[in-house]
C-alpha cells in the first residue's frame, strides 16, 4: 500500500466523490433546465442543456436534441441553480434545546449516526455542500464525511473541522453543569492555554485529518457562563493556529461575536468570521482589507426567540440572543453596502437542519439583491471554501450538483426554501 503525503491525503475525502460519482454513472446524462441560473456571470439563460460526464458538467449551451438514447433529466419546468452551499453548520451533534447537558445524553456513536440523518435533510434541501463548523465529540463529523464520500450514507459534500479550539470553560466547551460533573475527554480535545498548547491542538486536528480549524475568538450566545462581546482567545493564540493551517495547506475561522474579538481574529489572519454579531466600522473595514469573508447567521435569532421562548429555553441564552440579533443585522447591511465579502452560514443545528434555505429572505430584507444572497451559497462560499474549481456554479468542470426549483429565485428568493429537485455528481438524489 502506498503512502500519501498527509497534505495530499487531507483533501482525498473532498475528492474522492468524482471516482465515486463516476461509478454510479459513468454513462453520459443531460439536464434540461427551462431557466438556468448562473452565479458566475450573475445571469439567467433560458431552455439550456447541461452534459454531465463522470459526476462533472461537460458542455452548457442552448437546448438541442441530444442524442438518440441519451438518459435525459427534463427539469424543463423549472428554474434550475448549482447546488447550495451552507458555510457553518453542525450536522454531527444534537438540535440546540433547553437542556444544556444535551450533547452528554448520546453516546459518540449515537451522535455520528444522528449526524447522517441531518446529512440527509441537509442534502433534499438543496445544499450539496457544508461546511461543518464543529462538534462537541471530536472527529464524528470526519467520519460522517468519509461516510458520505464513500457511498454508505447520502449526504453533501463536507469540509470538517473535527473539534472546537478554545479557552477552558469558553465558548466551544460544554458548560453550565454542575461543578462535580465530568465532562467526557472527547468533549475537550480541543481545550487550548496558550500559544504552543494551540500549535500543539491545531496539528493534532490535522493528523486527524480535518479540512480546517474552528477557533472560538469570543464567548457565545448559547455557552452558559460566556459573553458574546468578551474576547477568550488572545492574538497570539489565533495566530499559532492560523500559521499552523498554513503549514497545512488551510486556513483557519473564528467565531467571533464581539467587536474587539472580531478583530483580534482578523489581525491574527483568518479567513473568515462567524456569527460578527457586534461588529464595529472598524472591524468591516478591516475584514475588507483584509480580504476576509463574513459568515453571518441572521435568520437564526428570530427563530431563537421564538421557539427558545416556548420552550422555556435558559433566560441568560434568551437574552444574548436578543442582544445581538438586531445588531448583528445592522452590522450585515453596512457589510453589504461596503462592500465586503458576504458567505451564506446559517448555524444549522441551533434550529432544524433542513431548514437552512429560510435565511436567504432575510439576506435579501437586510440590503443583498436576490443574485447577490444566491451567489453568497454558491460562487462565494464555495471562493471560502477554497473548492471554486469544484462547486457553486455551472461551468463545464464544476461537478454536476444542481438544483431544480418551481418559480424564479430572482423575483421570490423563497422559491429556495421549497426545492424540488436535487443532483448531486450528475445522480438525482430528490
Amino acid at each position: 500500500m502506498i503512502k500519501l503525503p498527509f497534505r495530499v491525503s487531507l483533501l482525498l475525502p473532498f475528492f474522492s466523490s468524482v471516482l465515486i460519482a463516476a461509478s454510479a454513472s459513468a454513462q453520459t446524462i443531460y439536464v434540461r433546465a427551462g431557466k438556468l441560473v448562473d452565479p458566475t456571470a450573475g445571469t439567467v439563460r433560458s431552455d439550456q442543456i447541461l452534459r454531465i460526464e463522470d459526476s462533472r458538467i461537460a458542455a452548457v449551451g442552448p437546448y438541442a436534441p441530444p442524442p438518440k438514447g441519451s438518459i435525459v433529466t427534463d427539469w424543463s419546468a423549472y428554474t434550475v441553480l448549482p447546488g447550495l452551499i451552507d458555510m457553518h453548520t453542525h450536522l454531527v451533534d444534537v438540535e440546540q434545546s433547553s437542556n444544556v447537558a444535551g450533547p452528554l445524553l448520546h453516546s459518540a456513536a449515537e451522535i455520528a449516526l444522528l449526524g447522517a440523518k441531518h446529512a440527509q435533510k441537509t442534502l433534499n434541501a438543496g445544499f450539496t455542500s457544508v461546511r461543518d463548523v464543529g462538534t462537541f465529540r471530536a472527529f464524528g463529523d470526519v467520519a460522517v464525511r468519509d461516510a458520505i464520500e464513500a457511498g454508505w450514507i447520502e449526504g453533501p459534500r463536507m469540509m470538517v473541522a473535527g473539534a472546537y479550539l478554545t479557552v477552558p470553560g469558553g465558548g466551544g466547551e460544554v458548560t453550565g453543569l454542575a461543578p462535580d460533573v465530568t465532562v467526557p475527554s472527547d468533549m475537550r480535545v480541543g481545550v487550548v492555554s496558550g500559544p504552543a498548547q494551540m500549535t500543539v491542538k491545531a496539528r493534532y486536528l490535522f493528523q486527524q485529518r480535518v479540512n480546517f480549524l474552528k477557533l472560538i475568538a469570543t464567548g457565545a450566545v448559547l455557552a452558559a457562563g460566556t459573553e458574546p462581546g468578551a474576547p477568550e482567545l488572545t492574538e497570539d493564540e489565533v495566530r499559532a493556529a492560523v500559521d499552523e493551517a498554513r503549514r497545512n495547506n488551510s486556513y483557519a475561522t473564528a467565531h467571533a461575536h464581539g467587536a474587539e474579538g472580531i478583530k483580534i481574529a482578523l489581525r491574527a489572519g483568518v479567513r473568515s468570521i462567524e456569527h460578527a454579531s457586534l461588529i464595529d466600522d472598524e472591524g468591516i473595514a478591516l475584514a475588507k482589507a483584509k480580504g476576509a469573508w463574513l459568515v453571518m447567521d441572521i435568520y437564526n435569532g428570530d427563530y431563537i426567540n421564538e421557539i427558545g421562548a416556548r420552550d422555556h429555553w435558559p433566560e441568560e441564552i434568551l437574552r444574548k440572543n436578543r442582544d445581538t440579533t438586531d445588531l448583528q443585522r445592522e452590522g450585515f447591511t453596512k457589510a453589504v453596502k461596503a462592500g465586503v465579502k458576504i458567505a451564506y452560514g446559517t448555524d444549522a443545528g441551533v434550529y432544524p437542519h433542513g431548514d437552512n434555505g429560510k435565511q436567504f429572505a432575510y439576506m435579501v430584507r437586510y440590503g443583498m439583491t436576490p443574485m447577490q444572497a444566491i451567489q453568497s451559497a454558491t460562487t462565494v462560499a464555495a471562493d471560502l471554501m477554497q473548492r471554486s474549481g469544484d462547486i457553486g456554479s455551472v461551468t463545464p468542470g464544476q461537478f454536476g450538483d444542481l438544483i431544480a426549483v418551481k418559480g424564479d429565485p430572482l423575483k421570490d428568493i423563497t422559491v429556495l426554501e421549497r426545492v424540488s429537485h436535487v443532483m448531486k455528481g450528475g445522480v438525482v438524489v430528490r
